[in-house]
């Protein structure tokens, strides 16, 4: 279990029909944080009750709303609950629940207000085709958010409760990350970056190419036409069904 942090740390997994690596992934995460929040983005599997059987705090949403939506989902449960940290990570089993730490130790260590995790110190591992598309896309929100992002696309990461406001306001598909990432640079939030590694299965991809390519367009779109204001938006009460609690 992390120290000192590991009472302030909510982990929050989106998982659509992560059934055969759920309850792994749940189980992994609580060695180093306590509260693992799983959001079943309307599974036609079993996932929402392996995830309960492993731990988790389980909402299932009544129809596919995107990644972002359960992730949000997640984060309005964990903000009524007062965590102070947020730590996102796949249910696919991609992300390696042993690097949490890193996050950990860097948010103790310098306060930053965003850490995302960085695939391409080590990039090897890594479908030819989406590690070009992540170098183009991570060089395009890098130029317009003015920062510098080696990778802007990871879903591996952990905020602060001061971004809350910036997540919330984030897409509901897989631009999610996209648009967190060119919120928190224009509202003047901190950004940082750990080397994590990541284990590629040879599952299908929940990636949607033509709806999921669409939506970060039109993120892009929107930013490059307007300044995101600085609002503060209101938590508003989570969505989903809670199917249960053993966290």
């Amino acid at each position: 279990m992390i120290e000192p942090l590991a009472d302030t740390v909510c982990a929050i997994i989106p998982a659509h029909e992560e059934e055969r690596f759920i309850a792994e992934v749940v189980r992994a995460v609580r060695a180093h944080v306590e509260k693992v929040i799983v959001v079943d983005d309307h599974s036609e599997d079993n996932t929402g009750l392996a995830a309960a059987t492993a731990g988790a705090t389980v909402f299932r949403h009544p129809q596919r709303l995107g990644k972002g939506a359960a992730i949000k989902t997640g984060l309005r449960r964990a903000a009524a609950e007062n965590y102070e940290y947020f730590l996102f990570l796949d249910g696919d089993g991609q992300h390696d629940p042993s690097e949490i730490p890193r996050f950990v130790d860097k948010v103790s260590q310098s306060k930053t207000d965003l850490v995302v995790g960085n695939r391409m110190n080590n990039p090897a591992t890594m479908p030819w085709v989406r590690r070009l598309t992540n170098r183009f896309m991570s060089w395009q929100i890098g130029n317009l958010c003015r920062h510098k992002l080696p990778d802007s696309q990871c879903g591996y990461r952990m905020a602060s409760r001061r971004l809350l406001s910036v997540l919330l306001q984030s897409s509901d598909g897989f631009a999610f990350e996209t648009e967190c990432l060119l919120l928190a640079a224009r509202n003047g939030y901190s950004i940082d970056f750990v080397p994590i590694r990541t284990i590629y299965r040879a599952e299908q991809s929940k990636i949607r190419p033509a709806r999921d390519t669409f939506g970060y367009f039109q993120v892009l779109s929107k930013h490059l036409i307007q300044r995101a204001p600085r609002e503060r938006v209101q938590p508003l009460p989570f969505g989903g069904t809670e199917v249960s609690d053993q966290g």
